[in-house]
């Protein structure tokens, strides 16, 4: 194993600029159960670019962004047993937990009021080296390249626990056609269900891609789709979505927010809600979805549309996210 640096660059938040800055950060001391990971590359998820415009407000700064990270084992902490040095691993949004709490006991450590999580409460994945709990991070498929991987680890992971909000739905409405929606689109129709995909008005390019996918239907988020859902999930943060999602499900059916932040859901009638509908959030995810989805992943043939960044490049990134000029999921390579 090569020498490893004292210090080492990463992108970073350090004010209320809304962009990040480049910074030489000291090489931290690993936890006994912690890695140390030279970083391939890094996932660009919405959750990001809520952290760098200060919709998400950070405990400190300087704060790393990134939460899908793929990385290889070049330091092991002194407890770790399940990865070996050189090891690919994936890095997702839940860094640890508690353990004890009543969530955590109950196979539901997706809601410990303890949680911290991997480039908000602790630093990511916009940068050459990150450090992760060794219980925290999963296995990759080996048949996905870096650039691949990395959306799998929130796009793929919140939106596989979203569509498992939804079981007994055969036609599913994603609203917000990007990482999370293009991927969880193919799970959806590889489980024999219909998709309606709704993208921002005039986003021809996410229509385009998801007709590439097989949906059965595509348009913008202001039109009707040819026959009422028995499900949504709302990908995109639009607080403003619930209510035109409500109007298009059946009785009994589920709007899903999987969104960590969304702008606030406006007032509506009763009566969209009523028939016992229901509208319901995702809330982070648990190490349990992680090897459930990789294990599906290493299955199928996934089809990753991603627009890969050099690492220095990541405010262009969050601009175009920002903009709307991606089709698929921006990657970091390092």
């Amino acid at each position: 194993m090569n020498t490893l640096p004292s210090r080492y660059r990463a992108w970073a938040v350090v004010d209320a600029q809304h962009r990040l800055q480049a910074i030489d950060l000291p090489m931290p001391p690993l936890a006994p159960h912690e890695l140390r990971l030279r970083v391939h590359s890094c996932g660009v998820c919405r959750t990001d670019l809520h952290i760098v415009d200060g919709e998400l407000p950070l405990a400190s700064l300087p704060r790393v962004p990134g939460h899908e990270i793929v990385g290889s084992v070049v330091e092991l902490g002194v407890r770790c047993q399940r990865f070996a040095l050189d090891e690919r691993v994936g890095v997702p949004w839940l860094h640890g937990t508690c353990g004890h709490c009543a969530y955590c006991a109950s196979e539901r450590e997706n809601l410990c009021e303890s949680a911290q999580f991997t480039g908000w409460s602790v630093d990511g994945g916009y940068a050459e080296y990150a450090v992760a709990s060794e219980d925290y991070c999963v296995a990759i498929p080996p048949s996905y390249s870096d650039e691949q991987a990395a959306p799998l680890l929130c796009a793929g992971l919140i939106g596989y626990r979203a569509l498992r909000m939804l079981p007994d739905a055969s036609v599913i409405g994603l609203y917000g056609f990007g990482a999370a929606g293009h991927l969880i689109a193919q799970v959806a129709l590889a489980q024999g269900r219909h998709v309606f995909a709704f993208t921002r008005p005039g986003d021809d390019a996410a229509q385009a891609l998801a007709r590439s996918l097989g949906v059965t239907w595509a348009g913008d988020s202001t039109q009707t789709p040819p026959t009422e859902m028995d499900g949504a999930i709302l990908f995109a943060p639009a607080g403003e979505l619930v209510p035109r999602a409500l109007q298009q499900i059946a009785p009994g059916g589920t709007v899903v927010c999987a969104g960590i932040h969304m702008s606030d859901i406006p007032s509506f009638p009763y009566r969209w809600l009523w028939k016992e509908r229901c509208v319901r959030s995702v809330a982070n995810l648990t190490r349990r979805d992680a090897r459930e989805f990789m294990a599906w992943a290493a299955e199928h043939d996934l089809k990753l549309s991603t627009t890969a960044y050099p690492l220095a490049d990541a405010n262009d990134a969050l601009d175009d996210l920002r903009a709307g000029r991606i089709s698929g999921a921006a990657v970091l390579l390092a």
